[in-house]
């Protein structure tokens, strides 16, 4: 456990040019800060979490003996496994008296909405950067979202220690995205740091001592300001809510900083909607802070801090929750508007029933609502006369975690290919384009421009070398191009590039596109797939199905090795006769087939075809042309 450091003056500061004059100036203003609110930028899996593992180990946040996951803000199972952040969460530590909320930041732009409302509680951010890689898309989307709300950064060089880590020029990339994306001087003038997330370091110097992160959380205290709600605390309470959530216990759980006044438990206040309407008047059962990874149930919710609030049954995000004698709702930031359509309905497949619990359309667009009012990212619609519903949001990854979180929960379901949206503008159509940042072997960078600079209409902005044996391409990609591409990708570069990509800007509508070059392969009955039929129609594709797995008519089993698509009969077994003869028998060795993760498979649907999800299987088939041929269609025995 750190000591925290009484003597200010004793520490090497390396702070913005005329915020401070002297250590003992800084000295006197820590003692009069209470607060400080900070989110956490970076890029996926540049060490944010890790980093804020260390902060709440090194803070006295957990005892000595106490056993802590690795990871330990990633609570979700999602998270866990894909190493990822997908919603934002606070915590909260003490250092030198000072109470530090810090905001874990989604690192990916399809969950920009989380990010979008969370800056909003924060006076600060602390960007960290992987020392290798520099910034990076993500990177980039969200820094613009700080700087247009007048944050001044802290920039912290994570991986320093690794042998590919070129520090010095990961800041010059930084200093450059800044200026690129509008910042002030006084933004532009930011502190550095030079860590080691899982080391537990940070230092002013990149040959400093590297004992643990004292430097950062010092650096913290003095470069971001307190809140400016805290002058307010004598006036009436107001707070602006962010996230949503619900505890079986207490029912809605609305999160958001205290911008004025302060809040006792029992109190009865009220909530605005965006436009001022009064939705309700409630009172407050239950107030909880963030102490630590837990939040901690308090009598007294001041001005400036972080907290959540129970009590509510109409109050969702945006909303104002105030005193009674407030009339006026707070301002919420503007949130961008989707990007991509998904098309959800009900699972009418033969194999409907089997494995999830939840099959109607009405559960399943009461899940969609629940999403929609919780992330305001999302838009929900009625399609085809209600029988499904019209889902729009920020990118590929965003659906498909919202998918998956669904087909866990018991549902089943059909998904439909990404659709893009489009605007009209002056009577332009316009589009979505993407900035996609590429890292390859010099070998492969050939085959990666030509395909997104040819038939995927993109333009190439960028491209230099990004180390030994590397080449970075940085690219303006219409969203259409991209979808389905992520396969091709890492079969042209044989599985060791990586693409980043973020969205960029509105442009002119490029044309048409062409889409998926292969046919597919289409079971023409129902039944189990039987091995000596597979074995046979290897030479005509590549299967998605194994031996002894449950097929129906129209269910696509493989891709074809042509344009078109084709039927089969993977359901034929061989004739067996008495006659025997050496030679004749020959042993049946199956080819292992391809199984496509959830984003994989919505990817690489056509637009006449579906994914169809369960708790238990990802398939694909083709959309029903008629709605009697599901009558038709007899069920799959098994």
């Amino acid at each position: 456990m750190l000591v925290a450091i009484d003597a200010v003056e004793n520490i090497n500061w390396h702070l913005p040019c005329g915020s401070v004059s002297s250590p003992s100036t800084l000295h006197e203003k820590v003692i009069k800060m209470d607060i400080r609110n900070i989110a956490i930028i970076a890029h996926v899996d540049h060490g944010k979490t890790t980093l804020v593992d260390e902060l709440l180990k090194q803070s006295g946040s957990f005892r000595e003996n106490q056993a802590v996951a690795e990871r330990a803000l990633d609570s979700n199972d999602l998270e866990r496994e894909r190493g990822i952040t997908i919603l934002a969460k606070a915590t909260s530590i003490v250092w030198k008296g000072i109470r530090v909320n810090i905001v874990d930041t989604p690192g990916h732009a399809d969950f920009g909405g989380e990010v979008e409302r969370i800056l909003s509680m924060v006076d600060g951010v602390v960007l960290l950067v992987d020392a290798a890689e520099g910034p990076m898309p993500q990177t980039k989307f969200v820094t613009s979202k700080a700087l247009a709300l007048g944050l001044r950064p802290i920039v912290v060089l994570n991986k320093v220690d690794k042998g590919d880590a070129e520090p010095h020029r990961a800041l010059d990339e930084c200093f450059d995205l800044f200026a690129n994306l509008g910042a002030d001087d006084f933004q532009l003038d930011f502190p550095t740091m030079y860590a080691s997330g899982r080391s537990g370091w940070a230092d002013m110097e990149l040959d400093g001592a590297r004992k643990d992160l004292s430097a950062l959380l010092d650096l913290v205290l003095l470069h971001v300001p307190a809140p400016v709600q805290v002058a307010n605390r004598s006036d009436p309470f107001r707070m602006l809510v962010t996230t949503l959530g619900n505890d079986p216990f207490i029912g809605r759980i609305l999160t958001g900083r205290v911008e004025s006044g302060n809040l006792k438990v029992g109190e009865t206040i009220k909530s605005l909607s965006r436009d001022g309407a009064k939705l309700e008047q409630f009172r407050i059962t239950k107030i909880m802070a963030f102490r630590g990874l837990n939040q901690v149930a308090i009598d007294l919710a001041e001005a400036g801090d972080i907290v959540s609030l129970a009590g509510m049954s109409k109050a969702t995000v945006a909303d104002t929750l105030c005193a009674l004698e407030i009339n006026t709702a707070i301002a919420s930031q503007a949130i961008d508007p989707p990007t991509i359509s998904v098309t959800f309905g009900i699972n009418d497949s033969p194999l409907a029933g089997r494995e999830g619990k939840k099959v109607q359309s009405r559960v399943i667009r009461e899940r969609l609502m629940k999403e929609a009012e919780s992330n305001v990212a999302i838009q929900v619609s009625d399609a085809l006369g209600g029988e499904a519903f019209e889902v729009s949001g920020r990118g590929e990854l965003q659906m498909g975690v919202l998918i998956e979180n669904m087909r866990r929960e018991g549902f089943e379901l059909s998904v439909s290919r990404p659709q893009v949206l489009f605007r009209e503008v002056s009577g332009k159509k316009l589009e979505p384009v993407e900035e996609v940042t590429i890292d390859v072997d010099d070998e492969y960078s050939g085959a990666v421009i030509e395909k997104i600079t040819g038939t995927r209409k993109g333009e190439l902005v960028e491209m230099r070398q990004s180390g030994v044996g590397k080449t970075r391409i940085i690219a303006h990609v219409p969203s259409r191009g991209l979808i389905g591409y992520q396969g091709e990708f890492l079969t042209d570069t044989r599985g060791t590039g990586v693409l980043n990509r973020v969205f960029n800007d509105w442009e002119p509508y490029k044309g048409e596109i062409p889409g998926r070059r292969s046919g597919v392969l289409i079971s023409m009955g129902n039944g189990v797939a039987v091995s000596y039929a597979l074995w046979k129609l290897e030479d005509r594709g590549k299967f998605f199905i194994g031996a002894q797995e449950p097929v129906y008519q129209g269910m696509i089993i493989g891709e074809h090795s042509r344009e078109n698509d084709l039927e089969v009969n993977p359901l034929k077994g061989k004739q067996l006769t008495n006659v025997r003869a050496s030679g004749t028998d020959e042993a049946v060795r199956l080819t292992t087939p391809i199984k496509m993760s959830l984003e994989q498979a919505i990817a690489y649907i056509d637009n006449d075809e579906l994914v169809e999800v369960t708790p238990s299987s990802i398939r694909l088939r083709k959309k029903l042309l008629d709605p009697h041929e599901r009558k038709r269609q007899s069920r799959v025995p098994i």
